[in-house]
């Protein structure tokens, strides 16, 4: 039986020179360095992201969500197949929900985008979110910041759309789109107002065959829902359009209208205080991960977890009165007593 040999280890600056060159194959080694919990991974990502920080910006960054089986990846295959057509290269942040209880992750996205993931003008990676509050795997802005630096016009941020993760991409991005299904009905009650409000336009999706009525009527409830909300006290007023992402129909009409976006916001300045915004958010989030990583990290902690936790359960303890005792101990443990 034969070995594969060892791929050799690339230096940051090799690192930072193949993402600038366009490297597929580099790029993609970069998102893995980067996803790596490897403390010495993590440090050569620090000096990697630092490197190629002067590039990034350039950018649309695209946050889509939308129920389960609302139609997102076969919608984003044909946006990102007519970008690329348009001699735009687009990159595409498939977030996949992790198990609760493996960890394990489906990361069915590149056969669910077989066009897009072999499109050279395209970049599609799939990444777990490993339990990460809001389907948003840890890394995804830093990736953003790699897809950037490789001269990505598009970047694109798919979300499970489920919990928080709408809220969460939307601090991420530039437009968020929410994609909806035909026939609300019901279910129009079942929008969270904190969706609506973060959404810069909705699009229902699936306006093909015998579900173009019911496509156009939830428009109207859609339509209405959104003038009820509201003033953000900016010039742009949230559209609501129709698309097939099956026929590939109204797609165009969606691109416009992020580009008129754009347009808008970079004139009245919300887009750079939306960039600057994206970077606080970023800051926090990470201090945020840094410190849950270091509570849970510190085996005086991990110790007298389990036996509070059984405490719980027993009713014997309250969770407050637990989290408290836990954080004395990280606190006594850590000198910060």
């Amino acid at each position: 039986m034969t070995t594969r040999p060892k791929r050799q280890q690339l230096s940051t600056q090799q690192l930072a020179r193949g993402i600038r060159d366009g490297d597929r194959a580099i790029l993609g080694r970069a998102v893995t360095l980067i996803e790596s919990t490897n403390p010495a991974h993590q440090q050569q990502s620090r000096e990697l992201l630092q490197q190629i920080l002067p590039h990034t910006g350039n950018a649309i960054r695209i946050g889509i969500s939308g129920v389960p089986g609302v139609g997102k990846s076969t919608f984003i295959e044909a946006f990102g197949e007519n970008l690329t057509r348009d001699k735009k290269h687009v990159a595409v942040l498939a977030v996949d929900p992790s198990s609760e209880r493996t960890g394990g992750s489906i990361l069915g996205d590149k056969t669910r985008m077989q066009n897009l993931s072999v499109n050279p003008n395209a970049f599609v990676r799939p990444s777990p979110t490993s339990g990460t509050l809001g389907g948003v795997n840890r890394v995804t802005r830093e990736t953003m910041m790699l897809c950037e630096a490789a001269d990505f016009d598009v970047v694109i941020v798919e979300t499970v759309g489920v919990g928080q993760s709408e809220t969460t991409v939307a601090k991420m991005v530039d437009f968020f789109l929410v994609l909806m299904l035909p026939g609300a009905g019901d279910d129009l009650q079942g929008i969270k107002r904190g969706v609506m409000e973060v959404a810069d336009m909705i699009v229902v999706n699936k306006a093909d065959g015998d579900n173009i009525n019911k496509a156009n009527a939830a428009k109207n409830d859609y339509s209405h829902a959104m003038r009820m909300l509201s003033p953000r006290g900016t010039d742009w007023h949230p559209p609501v359009l129709t698309c097939s992402g099956l026929n590939n129909s109204g797609l165009s009409d969606i691109w416009q209208q992020i580009r008129k976006h754009q347009t808008i916001t970079m004139k009245n300045g919300a887009f750079e205080k939306k960039r600057d915004q994206q970077l606080l958010h970023w800051l926090h989030a990470t201090i945020n991960n840094q410190l849950l990583g270091d509570f849970h990290a510190n085996k005086p902690v991990a110790d007298s977890l389990t036996g509070l936790r059984e405490k719980i359960l027993k009713r014997e303890i309250t969770p407050s009165a637990a989290s408290e005792t836990l954080i004395k101990i990280y606190r006594e443990s850590s000198g910060k007593g």
